[in-house]
């Protein structure tokens, strides 16, 4: 029996449905990812899920007696003691259990009353079992490397995190929702969360998630929410990213043929009436509907259009860093770091949360004091990416926060309107007018793009920038900035997005060390163990392909044997055969609905096509071959 069951749940929040006659289910033991677009609705789904939201109409229902516990997206700035938050998820028992630790210190200050206090409640934590919470909040504190003492406002945002995390775990849920569970991570802890739910042989998980490389190692199926549809696809985010392009490929010739169709129509409409004066009136409701059909279809979504404000080229000479060293209470954060940064250079920066990355760039920028000198190259702009958003007034509108107050903005030159800026950005003149506050993680990281994006620079600093974007934006940024000619300083905790983007990576031992290696951080693991990587592979394969463009095959003049001169007569009958099975291979697969219906089909009828594809090349090679020798060619 299914775990989870979504039933034609219809949900919108004025616009577009978000959720439009969705169906969904989730079985027992599944890692099923949720992806799609920002906005689309995924946070919206697991609260409908958790049951904090409720559907406009559909069924959402959860098998009797299973427990479900959701991490949030979002890190809280409130205070309190770390283990006493860790036992809040778990009722009563936490409760009574953070009531007699604040007895018990306030009896050892001296306070009577609390000394009698902590008796009852200690028979109460006996009655509830509240010793038992306490162990295994300890216990799961100590595998995240957490305080439980410590105060829960003084952790970094990747340690507030690992809070939540635990105590989402605690109670042992059945089903567990995590929402961008990897944002504010450091590798490290992603690594171990990776590792720790692979494990958990009885927990069903589904989640959302940015992370290519997480989703690639944990889901075992990914779930697109796509236009308000749920469309499933077997297998890890590789496997997705193939099936996906085969389904866009045969819903853009789907497309390309209703557009043909309608105009076709149209055509039709106005001939008709202008020459006969009288209409088929079947065609003319065929007409009709094919206009209602093209009002309501949705489209999807446009990718963000980014570009970088090119400022004037910097010095050669960006930083040349020595001796550098900054302390935290006494704690060396960082100990005698040298370093030379060039114009061009794209440096990723590595370790665990508060190690001292952000520590680090700020110093090199000026911002900390520091022991050791940073001589700083001649005419730098520099553009800074904050993983806090403290650069963004989430009272103010999209709008004020990125133009800050002017309805025109400077794009290299051109003077556009910030709502044409913004359209770029994926924001609707209507969205462009709402406050940050009321916008979705990936939606405030699109804003603080935008707004970074107008600054001219040669120099960009980029703080945890791929928090809560989505897939396509991801691949768009890196795109931008592969191919920018200015100088990067980036903190990732996303693999894949560090092996895309930089060309060095600086490795905090948390020790106050900094080692520096080439390449990203895939190349740093191939080189951490004796420092020295050398590909022979590559090389022989570079000279194999060389040698081979390098020999030119000499045709010899044959006489046809009789059964090459039966191949010939043969191959004609041999092609047209395949070509009837492309067109209609083609034909089966040209809405694309087949891939939602029989995945394992569509896909082994696609694999089937790009075969064809190649045998008819083949044939048509051999064919012209054979003929070019009766010719005596």
């Amino acid at each position: 029996m299914a775990y989870i069951t979504l039933r034609d749940v219809q949900l919108a929040f004025g616009g577009p449905a978000l959720l439009d006659g969705a169906n969904f289910v989730l079985e027992r033991g599944e890692r099923v990812c949720l992806i799609g677009r920002n906005g689309e609705g995924k946070s919206t789904l697991l609260k409908l899920i958790e049951g904090s939201l409720l559907p406009d109409r559909g069924e959402v229902s959860i098998q009797n007696g299973l427990t479900v516990s959701m991490l949030a997206q979002d890190v809280p700035m409130d205070s309190g003691k770390v283990a006493d938050i860790v036992a809040d998820g778990a009722g009563e028992a936490a409760v009574v259990l953070k009531a007699y630790h604040e007895a018990s210190d306030a009896c050892v200050l001296g306070d009577m009353d609390a000394c009698d206090r902590m008796g009852h409640l200690q028979h109460k934590l006996d009655q509830l079992d509240g010793w038992a919470l306490e162990n295994k909040v300890n216990t799961i504190l100590g595998k995240m490397g957490l305080d439980p003492n410590a105060d829960l406002a003084d952790l970094s945002g990747g340690r507030k995190r690992r809070v939540l995390l635990a105590r989402a775990l605690l109670t042992q849920p059945d089903i567990l929702l995590l929402d961008e569970p990897t944002n504010h991570l450091d590798v490290e802890s992603i690594e171990w969360l990776e590792k720790f739910l692979l494990e958990q042989n009885n927990l069903t998980l589904l989640f959302i998630s940015h992370d290519r490389s997480f989703v690639d190692r944990l889901a075992t199926r990914i779930v697109e929410l796509d236009r308000g549809i749920l469309r499933s696809y077997e297998g890890n985010y590789s496997r997705y990213l193939d099936l996906k392009a085969q389904q866009l490929e045969a819903e853009e010739k789907q497309n390309a043929l209703f557009e043909k169709k309608l105009a076709e129509e149209e055509a039709w409409i106005r001939q008709g009436i202008k020459a006969r004066r009288t209409r088929n009136e079947g065609r003319v409701r065929a007409l009709k509907a094919l206009r209602e059909e093209s009002k309501a279809r949705r489209f999807q979504q446009g990718k963000v259009a980014m570009g970088v404000q090119d400022a004037q080229r910097s010095g050669k000479l960006v930083f040349d860093i020595e001796h550098l060293s900054v302390s935290y209470d006494t704690k060396p954060l960082i100990h005698d770091f040298s370093a030379v940064v060039l114009r061009g250079d794209r440096i990723g920066l590595v370790g665990d949360n508060g190690v001292g990355k952000t520590t680090l760039i700020k110093a090199i920028l000026g911002e900390l004091e520091h022991e050791g000198t940073v001589k700083t190259g001649t005419q730098l702009e520099v553009a800074y990416f904050d993983q806090l958003r403290n650069q963004l007034e989430l009272e103010k509108s999209v709008m004020a926060n990125v133009s800050e107050g002017s309805d025109f903005v400077d794009v290299n030159g051109q003077r556009r309107h910030i709502y044409s800026y913004l359209q770029d950005f994926l924001f609707s003149p209507e969205r462009a007018r709402t406050p940050v506050k009321a916008l979705s993680g990936g939606e405030r990281n699109r804003v603080l793009l935008a707004k970074l994006l107008l600054k001219p620079s040669n120099l960009i600093v980029m703080d945890e920038p791929t928090n809560d974007l989505d897939m396509v934006t991801l691949e768009l940024l890196e795109e931008m900035l592969a191919d920018y000619t200015g100088t990067l300083l980036l903190i990732s905790h996303d693999r894949a997005f560090m092996d895309n983007v930089v060309t060095s990576t600086w490795v905090f031992d948390g020790k106050g060390g900094i080692e520096e290696y080439v390449g990203g951080y895939q190349d740093y693991l191939m080189q951490r163990p004796n420092q020295t990587v050398v590909d022979q592979k590559a090389d022989v394969k570079k000279a194999q392909a060389k040698a081979a463009a390098n020999t030119t095959p000499v045709q010899k003049k044959v006489k046809l044997s009789f059964k090459d001169q039966r191949e010939l007569e043969q191959l004609p009958v041999e092609i047209e055969k395949l070509e009837a099975e492309q067109t209609q291979l083609s034909d089966q697969l040209a809405d694309g609905s087949w891939f939602v219906k029989d995945a394992v089909a569509a896909t082994a009828a696609s694999e089937r096509l790009a075969e064809i594809e190649e045998l008819l090349l083949e044939k048509l090679e051999r064919w012209e071959a054979l003929e070019s020798l009766t010719k005596g060619n």
